[in-house]
This record gives C-alpha cells, structure tokens and sequence, in this order.
C-alpha cells in the first residue's frame, strides 16, 4: 500500500531565546486508507505532529511528503491549496460559523475553492448531512443543535471537497461516551466507504484501541 504521508528526520523546536523541541527526530509513514491513532500525554507534542501532517505548521528542520510530494518548497498559497483539496479537519471545538445554518457551513470550504455554489455542490453538502445522520437539520442553525450534532456538522464539512486525508485533534473530547462511540463508527464508516486516510489524535484509549494503527509519542519522540 502507498504511503499517503511521511515525515523524514522531523524535528520542531519553538523559541529563539529560549528554544523549547517539541518533536525529535520523528519519522512515520501513515499508509493510503489507514485509520490510526496518535496518543500520548498532554504536552507530548500530539498536536504539533497533527499540525505538521497537516501543513498547519512546518517543522524546523526534515522532510515532509503528502502524496509523495515533498512541501519544503511550496509556498504558503499553495500549501493553503493542498489543505483544502487534500485534507479534512475535524477539532476538538467544532468552529463552525454560528451565523449559518448546517448546510451553509458544510459548504463553506467549497465556497473557499469555488465561490459560487451550484446544484450540484448543494445536492453533495446534502448528501454528505444524511451521511452523518442529519439530513433534517440542514436549515437548522449552529446553537439550535446538540454538541454530538455539531461534530457531526463539522465532520460533513471536513469531506466536502472529497479529502484524502482527515485529520482528527480530540474530535470526541467534548462528548459524552454514546456520542464519541457515534462518532468513532462515522469515521469508520467513511474510512470504509471511500478509503480515506484517518489519523485521529485522543486521549480515550477506547478509541485508539479501536484503530488499526496506534502511534504513540512521548517528550516529542514517536514510538510506533
């Protein structure tokens, strides 16, 4: 199977002064159609690593490869690119746009590629809302829905643009263990239905031992 990510001697340090290294000497290939886990203590560098795959952020020194391509050399516009074809994000807080309704804001990052929204886009941001479960909500607006419907919301809005990649910072840490338990078997369900590649960073060992793959990472050091 392909590698979809993977990461060459990564290291990430922040400060000048005073320089704090969050990860070292990190390498880790994530395959094509995975489901993994990241766990680790608070402060292990989980999110950074996340922040890293997902081009949110970029290390200081080593080699990242989405797709094969390494990034070192693409500007910022064209990461921002990249992001928003390539990657879904689902967070811990939702940060969906409380001015619109559901379907509004799964379509949101259509409208940052595309602008305008047609037929087409609107019947998908549908279909993707009775993929989650929420097909009657789609009028509803933000504060009107429960907080396991909000992270469903932001789950359909990670596959608007067909991701190959979703990446996953504590999406159950505000949820309750019927709702997480939910939003585990979503995230399976899409990983089976369009082999897209999960990597899911959590502190509920419930679901890491859930997924394929665990990763675990310790004072900024992988240990797969």
């Amino acid at each position: 199977m392909d590698n979809i990510i993977q990461l060459e001697n990564v290291n990430k340090i922040y400060g000048r002064r005073v320089k704090n290294k969050v990860l070292s000497e990190v390498n880790i290939s994530v395959e094509k159609g995975s489901f993994n886990s990241i766990i680790g203590a608070s402060g292990s560098g989980k999110t950074t690593l996340l922040n890293i795959m997902g081009m949110l952020d970029k290390p200081t020194t080593g080699e990242v490869y989405i797709q094969g391509k390494s990034i070192k050399s693409i500007g910022r516009n064209s990461r921002a690119a990249v992001r928003n074809k390539s990657i879904g994000f689902v967070f811990q807080f939702h940060y969906l746009l409380p001015e619109f309704n559901a379907i509004q804001n799964v379509l949101m990052p259509y409208r940052i590629k595309h602008f305008f929204c047609g037929r087409s886009a609107k019947r998908k941001a549908e279909e993707l809302l009775e993929l989650v479960g929420l097909s009657e909500c789609k009028k509803k607006k933000v504060y009107d829905l429960s907080g396991g419907q909000q992270q469903r919301i932001a789950i359909a809005r990670a596959l608007m643009n067909d991701p190959s990649i979703v990446l996953a910072d504590e999406p159950t840490g505000n949820l309750d263990s019927t709702n997480a338990e939910s939003i585990y078997k979503l995230f399976r369900q899409i990983n089976d239905k369009f082999s897209t590649t999960f990597i899911i960073v959590t502190h509920d060992v419930n679901i890491a031992n859930k997924t394929d793959r665990i990763i675990q990472i310790k004072d900024g050091q992988v240990r797969d």
